[in-house]
């Protein structure tokens, strides 16, 4: 049934629909080149927003992590005090020289480990500090970017609301316009549009030439055009070319 509606349309019929749909759809990249960059200046801060945030989680996990390790450090410290004082009171009943010296290494190893204890406390304190400071930075950095988000949203959704309706209307007249033009056809024009610059399928002949690459058309091939008994596309860009009264061009 499709089939024979299609039969119906003539080569004229079907070059009007295309470049009113091509005029729609300009529109609609028209509306879409009005909000210019923002929709990627947004994915880019929400993108920037959730790096600070993972961030900021893993540097508050990095200083968990040397908090509890100067605790057990400082735990560590206390065992060796202990030790120190169990070991010097029992060399006060040694029985000769071999257990004082004995107890004396002890001693020494155990001031050696309080020593490398008291060291690495110094250590995880100073990166300790150095995160909490990477932290406070990236902070300050994640406001400075939720407020620049917060303004381009709100500058984006602006556009958005104003342009909206008119979009939604457009999008909806295309899509009612595709099914009245064969579906070859529209395959056709989408793949001429994708690869088109400024995204023109169509164009009309102006001054002896190809509207959208500017190459001159042959006397011929523009009466061809101009007779709309088949559609013509240009050699050179392979765009559907039409004459200049169709488009409304005087």
């Amino acid at each position: 049934m499709n089939t024979k509606q299609e039969k119906e349309y003539t080569v004229e019929e079907k070059l009007t629909a295309l470049y009113t749909l091509q005029s729609m759809l300009s529109e609609i990249d028209r509306i879409k080149t009005l909000r210019g960059e923002l929709p990627l200046e947004v994915q880019d801060l929400e993108d920037d927003i959730a790096g600070l945030q993972t961030r900021i989680e893993n540097l508050d996990n990095e200083v968990t992590e040397l908090q509890t390790a100067i605790a057990q450090k400082k735990i560590e410290i206390e065992n060796a005090r202990t030790l120190i004082s169990k070991y010097t009171a029992q060399q006060e009943n040694v029985r000769n020289n071999r257990e004082f010296d004995f107890l004396t290494k002890e001693i020494e190893f155990q001031n050696l480990e309080i020593e490398l204890c008291e060291k690495r406390i110094r250590e995880f304190t100073q990166s300790t500090n150095n995160k909490k400071e990477d932290k406070e930075r990236a902070n300050s950095l994640l406001i400075e970017r939720q407020a620049d988000l917060m303004n381009k949203k709100s500058e984006l959704d602006e556009i958005i609301a104003e342009t909206r309706q008119d979009e939604e209307s457009l999008r909806e007249k295309t899509q009612v316009l595709e099914t009245q033009i064969e579906s070859r056809l529209i395959t056709a024009f989408k793949r001429i549009r994708k690869n088109a610059r400024n995204g023109l399928a169509v164009v009309y002949i102006q001054r002896d030439a190809c509207g959208g690459c500017f190459n001159k058309i042959p006397p011929q091939r523009q009466l061809d055009v101009k007779l709309r008994k088949k559609i013509i596309v240009c050699e050179y860009c392979g765009r559907i070319m039409i004459d200049p009264e169709l488009a409304g061009v005087e």
